[in-house]
């Protein structure tokens, strides 16, 4: 199991990482949500990662030039490539913290995530199942893989099904704004196709909790995250037409209460 940089458990935000915890706030509200329900001491870790999710997540949108977004993406990779190189690091209010909490492993892992994010930038759809399964996994479940084990010992196989899960959901709550800028999200945007795809990723979202026990109790808050991902995914199975329509978000009292119920359980 790759291990990391621990921050000590009095840890203090610096600028770096409150600048990282403002550009969540204002980007990801869900995931900064998640976050806060953390330990102050893996908040320190979970910002800087959520941050540089952030950072890529947009860069293919910024532009309508491909290379420039094509450019941008790289710039990200080449500052993790350093990370895992070390012991040089650029100054960058993002960079920066990652250099303190991720291993090389991680770092390097973080790669593949960002390389796979090149398919944001192109409108060309997904070519088949296989090719947006590794989409998901590479994106959402790298991410997962990433903090989690950052913040403490956990399986990767666990976290990647988790990852995939919350991926999905993620994913359906966004297919109507993704067709609207021109992508092709799904490869079957039928009724039938949401269905099996929510019904698979549930399956996923099983396994990973038949091995909770694979997660230590460090780990657990990155998985916070997902914890509207069930909700989603049965209301996607149950009404697929809600996909379609952008009515997968809950209601804000159910979306607090579920996630503090989640925090306070420790129950993914």
């Amino acid at each position: 199991m790759p291990h990391t940089r621990r921050l000590p458990n009095n840890v203090e935000f610096d600028d770096d990482i409150k600048a990282c915890a403002a550009l969540v706030h204002r980007a990801d509200p869900d995931r900064f949500m998640a976050a806060m329900a953390a330990p102050v001491a893996a908040r320190a870790v979970l910002f800087p990662i959520y941050a540089l999710n952030v950072e890529v997540a947009r860069a293919p949108w910024v532009t309508q030039e491909s290379m420039i977004a094509e450019m941008r993406l790289q710039w990200w990779r080449d500052a993790l490539q350093e990370i895992v190189e070390g012991p040089t690091v650029r100054r960058h209010e993002v960079v920066t913290p990652l250099s303190r909490v991720l291993s090389p492993h991680l770092a390097a892992q973080l790669d593949e995530y960002v390389a796979v994010r090149r398919w944001d930038i192109y409108r060309d759809p997904f070519e088949d199942e296989e090719h947006f399964d590794a989409y998901i996994d590479h994106s959402a479940g790298t991410l997962m893989v990433v903090s989690g084990q950052a913040l403490g010992a956990a399986d990767e196989f666990v976290l990647r099904d988790f990852g995939y899960a919350s991926g999905i959901a993620n994913w359906l709550r966004a297919a109507p704004e993704l067709e609207a800028r021109g992508r092709i999200p799904l490869l079957n945007g039928t009724p039938e196709g949401v269905q099996a795809l929510a019904q698979r990723a549930l399956e996923r979202l099983e396994r990973a909790r038949s091995a909770r026990g694979d997660v230590s109790a460090k780990a657990r808050p990155a998985l916070y995250t997902g914890w509207q991902t069930e909700w989603v995914l049965r209301a996607a199975l149950t009404r697929p037409g809600r996909v379609a329509a952008g009515a997968l978000a809950q209601g804000e009292i159910r979306r607090r209460f579920s996630l503090m119920k989640t925090a306070a359980t420790g129950r993914w």
